[in-house]
């Protein structure tokens, strides 16, 4: 039989998802909708199982293989200064969108719509918050941030060691490689887990609750979009002087893969293949991607929460002055880093909040069509920690444009797999 392809594999995902969702509602057919429940909770867990320690090792790994790159300090500088330039042009994009389209007007939404979220986040949180206080609870409460601090002392410690460290990392790159073939497992269930995720959603919320949101819906997915197909083009054209359609194609297998996953930690690994495909060098690349996808994104950091900032404020008729807007770029390019790697924008959201004082009551408004509006913030989260290091080795003069140029959008069957220089000619080719 004719093997099908992962991405029409991921599109009979979303129709078979989206049928099964509308006969569970229409039909009342309750088993079918608690069945596209746990099939959709199943994928989220086994994606959720590999985070912690996949975040680590990739973190401790990428910052000891700065060590055979030169001009590390150089290069770790200039990713993080995209990474901040980014998410600004996404914010006031993100806010001039909610400013003209008023997405809180017209909804029918009151305040005694919301509910407080399980989750906040605050300045507090965020800055106590970096250090543990033990090494077992950030890995068994999920705790990003925390993971993230640990892993950076461990891979600075270890390189201030030199070669007494050996040992440990070729350990942790072993280690690395098993849960990157692991996680490879988990996301080719990924047309299943589309069927469980989007059933639910349409079974559970039905689309005259989607109606209500429709502006808002609509403002997040245009934000991106022109983020994703205008904003970052023109810096590919512009600042990196390389064609933006190759950027595409070549990164697409990850792009498509986030949009359905909602996860850009559960994507890292191919993100990490497409980059590499696309002409960055792999120490460069196993570093940039692996920080990219803990710190980097655009679409749940900087559009979404401006966005929401904004439509919550309608809703509970609070008026936003110039300083507000301020403060929303503001948490939005140094916080972050508060968000997880998997499905963690209701945490800025709360940073957000709490930073304006608007009510976070205003969070429970938006839960309803979060499953909606997080593909195409992660889709956007990940082009954005793909092209981070394609405009910083582009203009550092290290991006092979050979491979560039010949990258296609062909699928990674296996983005574990070890090729040799030959193997890797021919996929490009």
């Amino acid at each position: 039989m004719p093997k099908v392809p992962f991405w029409a594999q991921i599109i009979v995902g979303l129709v078979l998802g989206a049928l099964l969702g509308w006969i569970a509602r229409s039909q009342d057919v309750s088993w079918l909708k608690e069945t596209l429940g746990q099939v959709g909770d199943i994928f989220v867990q086994l994606l959720k199982l590999a985070v912690a320690p996949l975040v680590f090792f990739a973190i401790l790994v990428s910052i000891t293989n700065l060590r055979k790159v030169n001009n590390a300090a150089r290069l770790a500088s200039r990713t993080l200064l995209w990474f901040m330039i980014t998410s600004l042009i996404a914010v006031a994009i993100g806010l001039a969108i909610g400013l003209i389209t008023n997405p809180g007007a017209g909804t029918g939404l009151t305040p005694q719509d919301g509910k407080m979220p399980k989750r906040e986040g605050s300045w507090i949180d965020f800055l106590t918050g970096i250090v543990p206080t033990d090494v077992i609870t950030p890995f068994t409460e999920l705790n990003v941030l925390q993971i993230v601090f640990m892993a950076a002392v461990a891979g600075i410690a270890a390189l201030k060691l030199g070669d007494r460290a050996k040992p440990i990392l070729a350990l942790s790159e072993s280690v690395l490689e098993l849960l990157q073939k692991a996680l490879w497992w988990v996301i080719r269930l990924a047309p299943i887990g589309t069927v469980g995720l989007i059933g639910f959603a349409i079974a559970d919320y039905g689309w005259e609750l989607i109606g209500k949101y429709a502006t808002f819906t609509a403002d997040v997915y245009v934000g991106c979009a022109i983020v994703l197909f205008g904003v970052y083009p023109l810096l590919l054209a512009t600042v990196a002087k390389v064609s933006p359609v190759q950027f595409f194609k070549g990164a697409w297998p990850a792009i498509q893969l986030a949009f359905v996953s909602r996860s850009s930690v559960g994507t890292m690994p191919l993100t990490q293949k497409v980059t590499e495909r696309l002409g960055v060098p792999k120490e460069y690349a196993s570093f940039a991607v692996p920080f990219g996808a803990t710190t980097k994104m655009d679409g749940c950091a900087a559009i979404y929460p401006a966005l929401a900032a904004i439509f919550i404020a309608q809703i509970f008729d609070v008026q936003l002055g110039i300083q507000d807007y301020l403060l929303i770029a503001f948490v939005s390019v140094v916080g972050s880093a508060a968000t997880a790697g998997l499905t963690g924008a209701t945490v800025m959201l709360t940073l957000t909040l709490s930073t304006l004082d608007l009510p976070l009551a205003g969070v429970g408004l938006l839960m309803a069509i979060d499953p909606i509006i997080d593909m195409m913030r992660t889709a956007t989260n990940v082009a954005g920690q793909a092209l981070i290091p394609v405009i910083v080795a582009a203009r550092e003069k290290i991006l092979d444009h050979t491979a560039y140029e010949n990258a296609s959008s062909s699928p990674i069957d296996d983005p574990t797999e070890t090729r040799t220089e030959d193997e890797k000619v021919l996929v490009a080719a």
